[in-house]
């Protein structure tokens, strides 16, 4: 959604997408003469609703919201339903991050965030399931495994020398003769 004259306008991904930056897509969303409008910061405790958005908010958020559509982007979640990627996660980690306070710090992992590890301390999180941790390839080969190994247990030479085993261990009863030889092993 776009602001430009006030309007509330469509914005299609594609604007997202050919931006060569996060910069170009803020002057998009927030014109020149609006974003001019302000030679001096307003007050923040006095400011209207909207300049308070489009001082403090927008020139923050909006380059973290487009750096999260191409995030998003390299991690296919517009062509798959389920991806391990969490938009609020990436979102939190960026502008904590790209905080002005923190200007001269290192880049901080979102799970190594201090509020992040308070937080999960007390709402922890199920864990990820292994479909979306694997990669396509390495998924692909654990799929192929499974389909192998069924195939194989289908071959009929197969199935019978598995009930030819079955039957072996119910004639010989193998788990009764493993214990009369431990006991036996046990009384010298």
């Amino acid at each position: 959604v776009s602001l430009e004259a006030g309007i509330l306008q469509p914005l299609h991904m594609e604007q997202f997408y050919s931006a060569p930056a996060a910069d170009t897509v803020v002057q998009q969303l927030l014109p020149i003469s609006e974003a001019a409008a302000f030679p001096e910061p307003p007050d923040p405790k006095t400011c209207s609703p909207q300049e308070y958005l489009e001082y403090y908010i927008f020139p923050v958020l909006l380059p973290g919201m487009a750096e999260l559509l191409h995030q998003a982007k390299k991690e296919k979640c517009f062509e798959r339903k389920r991806t391990k990627f969490i938009a609020c996660d990436f979102l939190t980690e960026w502008l904590y991050n790209k905080n002005p306070k923190r200007k001269d710090e290192s880049f901080t992992e979102f799970f190594s965030i201090p509020f992040v590890n308070d937080w999960l301390k007390d709402h922890p999180r199920p864990p990820i399931p292994l479909s979306l941790l694997l990669s396509e390839e390495a998924a692909s080969i654990v799929i192929q495994s499974f389909w192998r190994g069924y195939r194989v247990r289908c071959d009929s030479e197969i199935q019978e020398l598995r009930q030819w085993q079955k039957q072996l261990r119910e004639d010989k009863n193998i788990i009764k003769r493993v214990k009369e030889f431990w006991t036996k092993q046990e009384a010298k």
